[in-house]
């Protein structure tokens, strides 16, 4: 006698096959919660730091037509892009963070900034300080804004795809 639970006698056939087993399916709530959390917490902050240390080069580059006398800058800068990476990134977790974090701070806006005028405008500058109300709105009329939303929208809808693709094959 084998010791092998799956070993059939020779010449007998199970009449019926044993189905595979399914592997269990695991909860999709914690990815969701850390992405959309991410998405929306991290996304301005990450927004925030890159008009800020645009304003900053751009003031700069004015005064001086150089944007190297300013290493705050573009440490902010580069720290602002590494954070909008990682709400992209997210979108591995959960396409949710990235579609919300760009919907809610970048498309939102854009789409304010152009059916509101100038009434909005005028109320960026009130809002955000002298350097990130001019980079803000700077970055709302070039439509900076507003790409940059459809990008991490993009992101996560990628994300989103692509886990629904891998989990068919």
């Amino acid at each position: 006698m084998s010791t092998n639970p799956y070993a059939v006698p020779p010449h007998e056939q199970p009449s019926v096959p044993e189905p595979y087993l399914q592997p269990k399916q695991s909860s999709r709530a914690v990815p969701r919660v850390i992405s959309a959390l991410g998405g929306v917490l991290l996304t301005p902050v990450a927004l925030g730091l890159v008009i800020y240390s645009g304003s900053r080069l751009q003031g700069m580059y004015a005064q001086a037509y150089t944007v190297g006398e300013d290493p705050l800058g573009m440490i902010l800068l580069i720290v602002g892009g590494f954070f909008l990476l990682g709400v992209a990134l997210l979108g591995a977790l959960s396409g949710l963070g990235p579609v919300l974090g760009g919907l809610i701070w970048g498309v939102i806006p854009g789409l304010t900034t152009l059916l509101g005028g100038t009434s909005v405008m005028s109320s960026l500058y009130d809002f955000g300080g002298r350097e990130l109300g001019v980079g803000l709105v700077s970055w709302l009329v070039l439509g900076a804004l507003f790409g940059s939303g459809f990008l991490l929208v993009g992101a996560g809808l990628v994300g989103t795809l692509t886990r629904r693709r891998s989990n068919r094959v």
